[in-house]
């Protein structure tokens, strides 16, 4: 029997290089494409104002930016130099 959440939240196998931090992003982003993909559909049938979908998804885009930095995910662990990270 298929579990409600496995079909309502489906999550893609990760194919990257495993480390707990690399884990932790994928999941917040596959997480993140879910629910853009439900604001989308909500917009697209009418149910949510464009405005409010875009205010929505700017949210989410901020708290994955938040999610990303705090993992240090992209930084190179040997610069010290902060202005050159890859941001």
């Amino acid at each position: 029997m298929v579990n409600k959440d496995d079909f309502l939240y489906p999550r893609g196998r990760y194919y990257g290089q495993v480390k707990p931090e690399n884990l932790v992003f994928n999941a917040n982003l596959q997480e993140f494409a879910q629910k853009v993909s439900y604001i989308c559909n909500l917009e697209t049938g009418g149910k949510l104002p464009p405005d409010e979908a875009y205010e929505q998804i700017k949210a989410l885009w901020k708290h994955l930016k938040q999610t990303k930095k705090q993992l240090k995910i992209g930084e190179d662990p040997f610069n010290s130099d902060p202005d050159q990270s890859s941001d």
